[in-house]
């Protein structure tokens, strides 16, 4: 009796992935907005464009957040330091 049970169990078990976890869920891989949209086009002249990449308090967003590939967090970074240099952005938001 207890033999039947334990098949179950593992039964169970090899039904899922070795990498399930309930708690945690996989999440869509973010694609660039730079690289899939050709004609958007970075400007640090321009604040509303650049409030997407930064947060309330006026910090830059990271990759991970933003979705952007590693040149175009670069360009971003440049644009938004350029934009606050010339004090179209502030440093930090009250």
């Amino acid at each position: 009796m207890s033999d039947k049970k334990q098949n179950k169990r593992n039964n169970n078990k090899n039904n899922y992935d070795e990498d399930y976890n309930p708690r945690f869920r996989k999440q869509r891989k973010k694609v660039c907005v730079l690289c899939s949209d050709k004609n958007f086009v970075l400007d640090y002249k321009n604040p509303e464009q650049l409030r997407k990449f930064i947060n309330d308090k006026g910090k830059i967003l990271p990759r991970r957040t933003t979705g952007a590939c590693a040149k175009h967090q670069r360009d971003i970074t440049i644009a938004v330091k350029r934009a606050r240099h010339i004090a179209i952005l502030p440093y930090t938001q009250n």
